[in-house]
């Protein structure tokens, strides 16, 4: 393909046009649509395209791939070190990163980067489709008080759960404990009745 500078490669632009639009379509159309995390979804589509914009320049010059995973590796643990995330809005921020990772390497051909980038986008409709596991929710709570069974006794603490929330608690998640001020935050996953 000729270039359209002597700098640009021509293939750019369609890798651009590919990188945006999937990318566009998993966190605005599939994850904002589903979710309303606005905060998130800045990340993730500012962080796809410096995440492009990065790989591009380095592959129009000699980069190793060992240097180019060891960037990629710093600058994902340096966004989400700052604040810890749920294990549905990590998956969506790694797929907009996958996304721009995939189209931003040069020497796999157009329809091949096209296809996978699809491939990505259909995995997180299907995946994350909320008639998939419409008879499972999850939220969570803090507990103003740490219930002497919340560790000894699961099938009493899950007893204790369903009856406070009126729901059926499928399991439950201690994911800090707080005996100064005697709270316990817990993420419950229940059974809609």
């Amino acid at each position: 393909m000729p270039a359209l500078h002597p700098t640009i490669p021509a293939e750019l632009l369609p890798r651009l046009l590919i990188d945006l639009v999937t990318m566009l379509l998993l966190v605005f159309g599939l994850y904002y649509r589903r979710y309303r995390d606005k905060e998130l979804v800045t990340a993730a589509a500012l962080f796809n395209v410096f995440i492009f914009a990065v790989l591009s320049v380095l592959s129009s010059v000699e980069f190793g791939i060992a240097a180019g995973f060891g960037l990629f590796a710093i600058l994902a643990m340096f966004t989400l070190r700052s604040e810890p995330i749920g294990k549905t809005e990590i998956t969506y921020f790694f797929g907009s990163v996958a996304i721009a990772v995939i189209c931003a390497v040069r020497g796999t051909p157009l329809p091949f980067v096209a296809a996978v980038a699809l491939l990505v986008l259909l995995g997180a409709w299907v995946i994350d489709h909320p008639k998939v596991l419409q008879s499972v929710d999850g939220i969570r709570i803090t507990l103003d008080k740490i219930d002497h069974h919340a560790l000894s006794n699961p099938v009493e603490m899950r007893r204790d759960l369903s009856q406070r929330l009126g729901v059926e608690v499928m399991s439950y998640q201690i994911t800090a404990l707080d005996y100064i001020n005697d709270m316990a935050r817990i993420t419950v996953f229940y059974r809609k009745a």
